[in-house]
């Protein structure tokens, strides 16, 4: 069984519509059997997802995947199965993406005075119908306008931290997040732990004070991922007894290196998380949320 289980879509910053990002995981070359759509703050692309994956005879895992913070560090945290009409986690999304909004006229302004002229129509013009407004779509009005040749470019020169465009904004503790998730029936694992400026805050002492506030496992498999930590990150996860994940993190043509089923989650890791969704579910007493299986 293929497992993917970290896609995006046009839902947050991805290039391919949710339909399609299910399309291409079912046809060659990745062959998926499985495929989780975990878009940026957002479960908009969930119902398009479900319908092309019946249409597909593949299994789709609704999810998301969360900003957060933890001692100044941004985590991404992989939210699967959870019921987003939980009160208090869909109070938290909005305020993730209310904080998303709010950042985009100073963030246009500091790019400006430093010679990076693109308007909000032009950012606006990459988004779409996405609810989850991000540094990608910035980075993408500005590969149009010719101020950078990509993304990746646009991240190093202009938006990262410590560039001129960047603007932090707010995001959940990581800890609070992962309650949240675990409240609303859902299994959250930590995207990429060891990736982007994770690392240095996600130690052992940490991932196990995480374990405690409920997390179910640790996204191994990744491309941010060496295989000298791929194994250092195994190990922790068999210690701290937390699923092991594997998944591509697909934007389409938004992330270079990152196809469908470049990596994958084992099919026993895969029946774990899917059972600890249904025993938080379970405790909770929110509505079991299931993957959806043609």
């Amino acid at each position: 069984m293929r497992i993917d289980l970290h896609t995006h879509s046009s839902a947050s910053d991805g290039t391919y519509s949710p339909a399609d990002v299910v399309r291409l995981a079912a046809a060659d070359p990745a062959r998926l059997d499985v495929l989780a759509l975990t878009d940026h703050d957002s479960m908009s692309g969930w119902a398009e997802a479900a319908q092309a994956a019946e249409r597909q005879a593949i299994t789709l895992v609704p999810g998301m995947e969360i900003s957060t913070k933890h001692a100044g560090a941004g985590v991404h945290v992989l939210g699967y199965l959870l019921d987003p009409g939980y009160p208090p986690l869909a109070a938290e999304l909005e305020r993730i993406l209310a904080a998303r909004e709010g950042r985009l006229s100073t963030m246009l302004a500091q790019l400006q005075t430093a010679g990076v002229t693109i308007s909000e129509d032009d950012v606006r013009r990459q988004v779409g119908e996405s609810p989850a407004i991000g540094r990608p779509h910035i980075a993408d009005a500005m590969v149009a306008k010719g101020f950078a040749a990509n993304r990746g470019e646009a991240f190093t020169d202009w938006l990262n931290a410590g560039r001129p465009g960047h603007v932090a904004r707010y995001a959940t503790p990581t800890a609070t997040m992962i309650r949240l998730i675990t409240a609303a029936g859902g299994a959250a694992v930590i995207a990429h732990p060891w990736g982007h400026g994770s690392r240095r805050v996600l130690d052992a002492e940490t991932l196990a004070s995480f374990r405690a506030a409920g997390l179910t496992g640790l996204e191994v498999e990744h491309q941010d991922h060496g295989p000298a930590d791929r194994s250092s990150l195994r190990a922790l996860a068999s210690e701290l007894d937390l699923v092991i994940t594997g998944s591509s993190d697909f934007h389409g043509l938004g992330k270079v290196d990152h196809e469908l089923g470049c990596n994958l989650t084992d099919e026993d890791q895969y029946a774990r998380l899917l059972a600890a969704a249904a025993a938080n579910a379970a405790t909770s007493g929110r509505d079991v949320l299931s993957a959806t299986v043609p």
